[in-house]
C-alpha cells in the first residue's frame, strides 16, 4: 500500500507505504546551494525534524502548524525538510508516534503482576500523554496511528487483557469502555487547559469565575440548583485535584465492569460445561 497524492485518492498511512529511494538533487538545486541558497539536506535528519514538530504543536496548536512555520524554527528552507517527510500528514503521523514513545509500559508478564492494576497504569499513561499534548486527539481520528511505539503500546494492553478472563468476543468492547473514556475525560481537560491558557487565567481562577456568573444568574439558580450545588463544591478544592479524584473513580469503575462481565463470562462457561456433563451421563451409550 502507498500513500495516495492524486486528489480523491484513499491515503493509507506513512507506516503501510514503502520506503522511498533516496532523493536526488537536480542541477538547481545544487546551484542554489552553491550560492547559499538552500541549506545542504545533511544538516537534517528526520528524528530532529520530528522532534521540532512535536515542539510546534505543543507551543502553537495543529491549527497555526505549518512546514514553512517548521522550517523557520529549524533554521533551514520548507525545501530542506522535504528531503525527509514527503508530505505533512506523513510528519503528522511521525509526530503522532513520536510521542507515543513518551508512555511508560509495563511488563504484563511481571511476576505477581495484576492485570487491573496494570491496565489502570496503562490508563494513566494514556491520560498523561493526552493532556500533554492537546493536539493528539484530533489527529488520533484523523490517522490510523499504526507506527512502533504505538503498536507496542497496543500490544501491552493485549496481552494485560488477556490475563483479565474477558472472552475474545468481548476484548474488543473492553478495552473500548476503558481507553474510550480516557480519550474523551482527556480531550475535555486538555481542551480546558488550553481555553484558560488563552484567557491568562489559572484553571482554577476560570472556573471560579463561571460558577461565579452563573450563581449571579437566579434563573440558573432556581432551574439547576443541583448542578450548581455540585459545581460549587468542587471549587471548593482545586480543580487538579478534583480531576484526579473523579478520574480514578471513573477509572475505578470501568475496571470494575470489565471484571464483572469476565465473572459473568466464566460462570456462563462453567455452567454450559456442567450441563453438557449431565447430558453425556444420561446417554443411554454414556457417551
Amino acid at each position: 500500500m502507498t500513500s495516495g497524492k492524486r486528489a480523491g485518492s484513499l491515503r493509507a498511512s506513512v507506516w503501510l507505504a514503502a520506503e522511498p529511494a533516496p532523493k536526488r538533487k537536480t542541477e538547481q538545486a545544487e546551484r542554489k546551494q552553491g550560492e547559499g541558497q538552500e541549506q545542504r539536506p545533511g544538516a537534517l535528519d528526520r528524528q530532529r525534524i520530528v522532534e521540532a514538530t512535536v515542539r510546534l504543536l505543543d507551543a502553537d496548536g495543529l491549527a497555526k502548524f505549518s512546514m514553512r512555520r517548521l522550517a523557520d524554527e529549524l533554521d533551514v528552507t520548507a525545501m530542506s525538510v522535504y528531503w525527509y517527510v514527503d508530505s505533512k500528514d506523513d510528519l503528522l503521523e511521525f509526530a503522532l508516534d513520536e510521542v507515543c514513545g513518551e508512555m511508560v509500559v509495563p511488563d504484563p508478564a511481571a511476576e505477581g503482576g495484576d492485570w487491573r492494576d496494570q491496565l489502570r497504569a496503562l490508563a494513566v499513561e494514556y491520560r498523561n500523554m493526552l493532556v500533554a499534548h492537546p493536539w493528539m486527539p484530533s489527529l488520533l481520528g484523523r490517522y490510523l496511528n499504526i507506527g512502533p511505539r504505538s503498536m507496542a503500546f497496543s500490544d501491552a494492553i493485549l496481552a494485560v487483557m488477556r490475563h483479565s478472563g474477558v472472552p475474545k468476543e468481548g476484548m474488543t468492547g473492553a478495552l473500548s469502555a476503558v481507553f474510550q473514556f480516557v480519550y474523551g475525560f482527556s480531550t475535555v481537560e486538555g481542551q480546558f487547559k488550553e481555553r484558560c491558557r488563552g484567557a491568562g487565567l489559572t484553571e482554577d481562577e476560570y472556573y471560579r469565575e463561571v460558577i461565579t456568573a452563573a450563581k449571579d444568574r437566579s434563573d440558573f439558580a432556581e432551574q439547576h440548583p443541583e448542578a450548581l450545588a455540585m459545581s460549587e463544591e468542587k471549587a471548593g478544592t482545586t480543580l487538579a485535584e478534583a480531576r484526579e479524584r473523579d478520574f480514578g473513580f471513573a477509572l475505578d469503575t470501568v475496571i470494575a465492569g470489565i471484571e464483572v462481565m469476565s465473572d459473568r463470562a466464566g460462570a456462563m462457561s462453567d455452567r454450559a460445561g456442567a450441563m453438557s456433563d449431565r447430558a453425556g451421563a444420561s446417554s443411554p451409550s454414556g457417551v
